[in-house]
């Protein structure tokens, strides 16, 4: 599995007696210091836009909470698609952009620099589709998306 954009690992470390080897790409190399304290993963400083891995190489990709933080998202997502399996899963959770509370969360972040671009839940899934995938999206009615695709 791939915890792209990963981080810490926070939430991939929870779901590592799942799957088999486990991933955690960040840009940030303090971060992935933390990841690795976590045990049993792999900490792989990247790019998403520019994935460092073969082609089909992960059978399962997260991303959570972090494509809005990637510097191009079309080229994350074609990067993540191009690396996942065929009869693998890609999830992307990220805040519901439509919500209001959210869009203040994305105005801040734009005031203080960080570079984020928020997308909603249709326009990702939209960008999976350019690439022939299907794409569903679910929610939690709150503040939370998830777009999924299967290969």
């Amino acid at each position: 599995m791939l915890d792209a954009g990963g981080g810490t690992g926070r939430v991939s470390s929870q779901l590592r007696h799942l799957v088999g080897q486990l991933v955690v790409g960040d840009f940030s190399r303090r971060m992935l210091r933390q990841a690795q304290l976590k045990g049993n993963l792999r900490p792989v400083q990247m790019y998403v836009e520019v994935l460092p891995f073969p082609n089909a190489s992960f059978e399962r990709i997260l991303v959570v909470d972090a494509l809005h933080h990637f510097r191009d998202q079309r080229a994350a997502i074609r990067e993540l698609l191009r690396v996942l399996k065929p009869g693998g899963r890609l999830v992307i959770e990220e805040q519901d952009i439509n919500r209001f509370p959210i869009k203040i969360v994305a105005l801040v972040e734009r005031l203080i620099f960080m570079g984020s671009h928020f997308h909603s839940a249709d326009e990702i899934a939209e960008m999976i589709r350019a690439h022939g995938l299907p794409a569903h999206i679910l929610g939690d009615g709150h503040f939370l998306v998830w777009v999924v695709v299967d290969k």
